[in-house]
Order: structure tokens, then sequence, then C-alpha cells
């Protein structure tokens, strides 16, 4: 039987020690946690949509940071609007109950681009109307322009029929802040409740 030298036997011990290590590197390496996979378009680390102040329909001057801890959607549109405007309102008052206990931890944020003809009280009764957790958000027309700036948010006035009336074209999609309060997805109009809900927990959940 062929014998090893005390100092190859002492080289071999701690080069299969090294192996073993980094094996074990490599195997804490493939069991870290995959990136998150969201159903919406992520968009954390955009350079803007950073936070904006405005007033909910109660009259209080509000942040982002007021809403610290919660998930936050947040949605641009106006009272008049025929369609895009009642529909994302009400897909998001299903992923709410969809949520369940954890809808408590979500806040939905409607941005008027319409202050003129919606006013506090108004803007308080139609977005109670989808889900009383919901909060409107307003502003002079300049705040209102400033924010829907910030987040790259069309909006244009285009003239009714009739003298003086209008509707407003704008952006049909809505942002989602994480608790931390950081911009993480974009949620285009029509996506459904379910991948709604799908983000959102995944958010909750600190992903």
């Amino acid at each position: 039987m062929m014998r090893l030298r005390p100092g190859f036997r002492s080289r071999l011990a701690a080069a299969l020690l090294s192996g073993a290590a980094v094996f074990a590197l490599a195997a804490c390496g493939e069991k870290s946690p995959p990136a998150p996979t969201f159903t919406n378009t992520d968009v954390t680390g955009l350079a803007y949509g950073k936070g904006f102040e405005l007033t909910d329909h109660q009259g209080q001057r509000r942040t982002l940071v007021d809403y610290r801890g919660k998930a936050v959607v947040m949605f641009f549109g106006f009272m008049h609007c025929p369609d895009v405007c009642p529909t994302t309102m009400m897909e998001m008052s299903n992923v709410m109950k969809l949520l369940g206990p954890d809808a408590d931890r979500v806040q939905v944020l409607f941005v008027t681009l319409d202050p003129a003809r919606d006013s506090q009280d108004l803007l308080r009764q139609y977005v109670t109307a989808f889900d009383p957790r919901f909060i409107g958000l307003r502003g002079t027309q300049e705040e209102i322009d400033r924010t829907a700036n910030e987040f790259k948010v069309f909006h244009e006035k285009v003239p009714g029929k009739e003298p003086g009336s209008y509707t407003i074209d704008h952006t049909a999609g809505s942002y989602v802040f994480d608790p931390e309060g950081r911009l993480r997805l974009f949620v285009r109009h029509g996506q459904g409740e379910e991948p709604i809900a799908h983000d959102l927990k995944m958010l909750l959940a600190g992903r």
C-alpha cells in the first residue's frame, strides 16, 4: 500500500477542505431566492415618479410619505371619463376583495386631472362609491400638471360637441409603490383583477 508523506497529507487535506468550501458556497448560491416575477411591468429604479404633494378629498395635504407601510396604487383620471376611469376604479375595487385582509395594507389613490369640475366633495363621493378606503387627490391645475409631468402622464383637453364642454385624453395605466415608498410597477389598463392582486401580494411580502 502506498504511503503519503506527512507534508503531502497536510497539503491534500487543505485542498480537500478548500474544495468543500467552494462547493458549499456554490450550493448556497443555488439556493438564493429568485428575483421577483411580476405579471405587470416592473419599473423598479425608474428615474421619475418620485412623489407628489396634493390635497385629499377631506381637504388635507398629502404626500407619498403619508402612506408609508402600504402598497400604493396611483391612477390619474377624471370623473366625467366615460369608460377607462370607472372601469379602472371598479377593477381596483374587485382587487381589494381578492386581497381579503391584506386589502387594509393597500391604498388606492385617484388623482383628478380635472380639478375645475371635480370638486372636493364630488371627488369624495366618486372614489368612496367604489371603496370607502379609496382616496381622491386634487390640487390647482398647476399642481396637477406638475404631478402628471412627474409621472410622465399624458393629458390633454378635447373640446366636446357642446360649447364649453370637453373631455380629457390621458394615460390609462396605474403606478404602484411598495410599502417602502419605492415605485415598482406600471399596470396597463385592462390587465384584470387577478394579475394586480398577485403583484400586490408579492410587494406586501417584501419582494
